[in-house]
């Protein structure tokens, strides 16, 4: 390991056998409903710890009062065997805890050396020293950022990296990562794992949070599963398998048949259904140096997969086609809707010709974080051209968001609660909720159950299936192989900027599409 790196993390103490962690009987409430009660975990210095459970089942919540972001109703927890009662983050970090967020914490008009910096700033410090330091550091764990870069300009992929490179800069004896691998490639997240192991070898206690339950059981030496808020187990990871793991999660047994080939023939073979009208044609598009002659074509009444590395121009045409980017002014390509050329300036009139965009970022763009579920749900509505209105109707307001929480199966408990302080998974179905309450015939996912738990994951994808059914045609862009091998009638792989292959789902297979995606 790199000299920097080696530096900068916390010498391993003598195993003693204590934890240096434990929570006894934590509880939160929030609104009279308990978000967790009566945890008991513990955490030892040179473990990964898992932490797995549906969305809503408490472990975000467990993880910001042990960071200090919250504080805990009830309970109490242990540092070094040794009480500890953090009024704010800043408290945890000087004891060694530091959490890596989901959604990144960073400041986005700072650039990534200041964000690295952030909290322990000298009295004088100049920008090429600091700018030198944390090349230096992001170099030792293989990140490729250029330090001087401000946060807003860089990917969420890369935001993630300043955020744990953050972390290790703070000496954390303790880091918690919180799905730190969903915005990251396949190559990137060898680079994580491997870096995981070297804290692991150091002595730093991790605790792990995903919903990729295979990263989990690769990477953990211990699993907690937490469902309704309430501890299901704690078990070596070597007892552990995905499906006891799902069983414990969810109460009940989930298999493989959701990722829906199987859904798809048990409802009649809907593989084989004749395919509808030509919707959307896409001609040797160009945007930039991201997009390069890329073609393709939807039909009503399926689902195209777009599969591909990040980078690969997925996301970008999706956006350019939506009007959320321009293509090239000149030799741009074409946009068909329906065999007529189209050229949206704003997203705006996508929706009024019945386009509808669920994005891949939901906290940046997806909804609006201190309104509730009913108004998020309505202003979908209202930005349509059937929609809009000078005076706002509570009564539609209702009844509109009636039908969605009940299709959608949104928790209806949490109606008044801001969607901020909502779940991952039920943000995820408001961001849905929000584009096909336009009524849009033409509907492109963007990695549809990012951050989503397994058990709210076949859901959206029976949704996903079903207005396939009713003759809309559907994008979805996805970097989980399984997902677009399941879900899609057809595959399209896109590699730097073009469309590279086409499969037939019935003989896509994950090597396939991995060796088109980097060949």
């Amino acid at each position: 390991m790199n000299d920097v790196l080696t530096a900068l993390l916390p010498t391993a103490s003598a195993a003693s056998g204590e934890p240096v962690l434990r929570v006894v009987k934590g509880s939160k409430i929030y609104g009279g409903v308990h978000a967790i009660e009566d945890i008991d975990f513990d955490l030892y210095a040179g473990e990964v710890h898992a932490l797995v459970g549906e969305n809503g089942a408490g472990k975000s919540t467990l993880c910001k009062a042990i960071a200090g972001a919250i504080k805990l109703t009830s309970g109490e927890y242990y540092v070094d065997g040794k009480p500890a009662d953090f009024e704010r983050p800043r408290d945890a970090l000087a004891a060694g805890i530091c959490m890596v967020y989901q959604e990144t914490s960073l400041v986005p008009t700072m650039t990534a050396a200041q964000n690295i910096e952030l909290g322990n700033e000298k009295l004088l410090t100049r920008f090429r020293t600091l700018n030198i330091q944390a090349q230096q550091l992001l170099q030792s764990l293989n990140f490729h950022i250029d330090p001087a870069t401000p946060v807003a300009l860089l990917g969420t992929a890369k935001k993630q990296m300043v955020e744990i490179a953050r972390a290790v800069y703070n000496k954390a004896r303790i880091i918690i990562f919180d799905e730190p691998t969903a915005s990251l490639t396949p190559e990137e997240i060898v680079h994580f794992f491997n870096l995981v192991r070297d804290l692991r070898r150091r002595g730093v206690a991790i605790i792990y949070i995903s919903h990729a339950l295979e990263e989990s059981l690769q990477i953990s030496d211990r699993i907690t599963v937490l469902r309704d808020g309430k501890l299901v187990i704690t078990a070596n990871t070597a007892d552990m398998t995905r499906e006891k793991l799902v069983r414990h999660m969810v109460g009940r047994d989930i298999t493989h048949t959701y990722y829906a080939r199987a859904a798809k023939e048990a409802n009649g073979g809907a593989a084989h259904r004749a395919r509808g009208e030509k919707v959307l044609t896409v001609e040797n598009v160009t945007m930039g140096m991201v997009v390069k002659n890329m073609s393709f074509s939807v039909y009503a009444g399926e689902v195209v997969g777009i599969a591909g590395l990040i980078g690969s121009g997925r996301t970008e045409i999706a956006k350019v086609v939506f009007g959320a980017l321009k293509r090239n002014l000149i030799n741009g390509g074409t946009v068909k809707l329906r065999g007529k050329p189209v050229r949206y300036r704003v997203p705006k009139q996508a929706i009024d010709a019945g386009i509808a965009y669920v994005t891949e970022d939901r906290k940046l763009n997806g909804f609006f974080e201190t309104m509730v579920v009913d108004d998020n749900v309505y202003i979908g509505k209202l930005a349509t051209r059937a929609g809009w209105r000078l005076l706002l109707s509570k009564l539609m307001r209702g009844k509109l968001a009636d039908y969605w929480v009940e299709r959608l199966k949104i928790s209806a408990l949490q109606r008044k609660a801001k969607i901020v302080e909502l779940s991952g998974g039920n943000q995820q179905k408001v961001v849905v909720a929000k584009s096909l309450v336009q009524d849009p015939s033409i509907v492109i996912f963007d990695e549809p159950t990012r951050g989503v738990d397994v058990g709210t994951i076949p859901e959206i994808h029976a949704q996903i299936r079903r207005l396939a059914e009713e003759g809309k045609a559907v994008v979805v862009i996805s970097s989980y192989l399984p997902e677009v091998l399941s879900i899609s009638d057809r595959i399209l792989v896109a590699r730097l900027g073009r469309i590279v292959a086409e499969f037939d789902a019935a003989d896509a297979t994950e090597d396939k599409i991995m060796y088109a995606a980097i060949h």
